[in-house]
Formats: structure tokens, C-alpha cells, sequence
């Protein structure tokens, strides 16, 4: 998945969607896109509210709060690929270790064919599976 796929799937397709897998291009895309929104908005918070606001800015607040769902959805999704619950995002509580225990888990190849949560996001097939290879061309009618 490419990066504007990524991003429109985790804000407008699974806003709210806790369920499935979430392939690590998709949870990354839409990580950098987090990442830089960010970095844009505080900045222009910085120049807009320089002196009048000490913390976070107005609009790095609204962004924040408005991609809160989706990034804890598309975690979700992202630990459900490597077979884990949802749940273990609360490790982020945790200063540094709970941040490096997601991070690990996050960086990790997902599930091959489906698991408990979902058919594989890449669409692959577990090992020894008779599912059909979706890239093997059928024979022709003979």
C-alpha cells in the first residue's frame, strides 16, 4: 500500500475500525503522515501563538485529537497481523519500554495467511494451505 491509500484508509475507509490487520506499509504511511502533519502544525502553531501559548498549540490540539481514533485503530490493526490483541497498546503507558515493546511488534512482518483476526492484509496464504494462489493464472478451458 502506497502512501494516499494508506492515509485515506486509516481517516476515511477504517476511521473507527478496530478489527482485521493492517499490513506494515499501511500502519507506517500512516504514521510518517502523523509524523508530519505534526511537525507542519507546530510550527505554524509556534510562528501564529508564539509567546501566547506555552505547550501545544490550537491547532496541533484539534489535529491531535482528531487522528487520536484512527491511530489507535490502525495500531490495533497493525498488532492483530502479528497476532496480538489490540490491548497491548495500553504497554504504551509504560515510559520506554511499553513505546519499545509496540515498536518491535510494529517493525515485525505480520501472520502469513490468516489468523485469528483476519485474512492476511497482503493476501497470502499459510504454508501448506490449499487456498489458491491469487497470482497463478488458471488454465485455459481445455
Amino acid at each position: 500500500m502506497d502512501f494516499k491509500p494508506a492515509v485515506e484508509t486509516c481517516l476515511r475507509d477504517k476511521y473507527v475500525d478496530f478489527s482485521g490487520r493492517a499490513a506494515r506499509s499501511e500502519f507506517w504511511w500512516f504514521v510518517l503522515f502523523l509524523t508530519v502533519v505534526s511537525i507542519i502544525l507546530s510550527i505554524i502553531d509556534s510562528i501564529l501563538f508564539s509567546g501566547v501559548l506555552q505547550n501545544v498549540g490550537p491547532l496541533s490540539a484539534i489535529f491531535s485529537l482528531i487522528t487520536l481514533i484512527p491511530a489507535i485503530s490502525v495500531t490495533a490493526r497493525r498488532l492483530h497481523d502479528v497476532d496480538k490483541s489490540g490491548w497491548w497498546q495500553l504497554l504504551m503507558l509504560i515510559p520506554i519500554i511499553g513505546f519499545l515493546v509496540i515498536l518491535y511488534w510494529t517493525v515485525q512482518k505480520g501472520a502469513d495467511g490468516p489468523n485469528r483476526f483476519g485474512p492476511d492484509p497482503l493476501g497470502g496464504s499459510a504454508p501448506g494451505s490449499t487456498d489458491p494462489d491469487p497470482t497463478e493464472i488458471p488454465p485455459s478451458g481445455v
